[in-house]
């Protein structure tokens, strides 16, 4: 079966998952958006409370700022055919200590070699966040974020790490400023290329 025909049945696979329903404080909702045709893919972390309130990723500030670095409008981030969004976990993990619970652990291992291979075109993912990062690239995963996100171009066309665009990262962007001059307009510029007809 090709990976057009395979997606929208593993679409429905996993947004009925409750594998980790006994571990999730608001119950299972899996949210993501995938469409083979997609070229760019976002690699998050989980969804906070709004998204899981509405079911659309990014549906927050952070979404907000990620639509701005990538220079998208809404439409343009909503739609699948454009930007394949895959947090590393589906459903919201609850709340813990010093903000949101990490990813379940069951869910990567689970969904996301088979979804990311019914991705064919993509040519772009932007890793945000630890738990993406050790999954994207690996070899990177244990380095300090900074330091993982100044040396952008390692994997620069494939791939970008960033840091999270949560408005609790205000005082990092503040005081890297470079992210903002040197690293945005490329990521701008490839995002256009890939979204253009062809």
């Amino acid at each position: 079966m090709n990976s057009r025909l395979r997606l929208p049945l593993l679409l429905e696979e996993v947004r009925a998952c409750t594998i980790c329903a006994p571990d999730l404080p608001y119950g299972p909702r899996p949210v993501l958006q995938a469409d083979g045709r997609a070229r760019i893919l976002v690699a998050g972390q989980a969804p906070g409370s709004k998204v899981h309130a509405s079911g659309v990723p990014f549906d927050d500030a952070s979404g907000e700022r990620l639509r701005q670095w990538m220079g998208l409008d809404r439409e343009q981030f909503y739609d699948p055919r454009l930007v394949a969004i895959l947090p590393m976990g589906f459903c919201f993990p609850g709340r813990g200590r010093s903000g949101d619970r990490p990813p379940r652990r069951e869910c990567a291992p689970q969904w996301r070699t088979r979804l990311v291979q019914a991705l064919p075109r993509i040519e772009l993912t932007l890793v945000i966040g630890q738990y993406a990062l050790a999954w994207h690239l690996p070899d990177k995963a244990t380095d300090n974020l900074t330091e993982t996100v100044r040396a952008w171009r390692e994997h620069w066309p494939k791939a970008l790490p960033l840091p999270h665009p949560s408005p609790r990262n205000n005082i990092w962007l503040k005081t890297h400023p470079w992210f903002a001059l040197e690293v945005l307009p490329v990521l701008q510029e490839r995002v256009r290329s890939l979204i253009a007809p062809r």
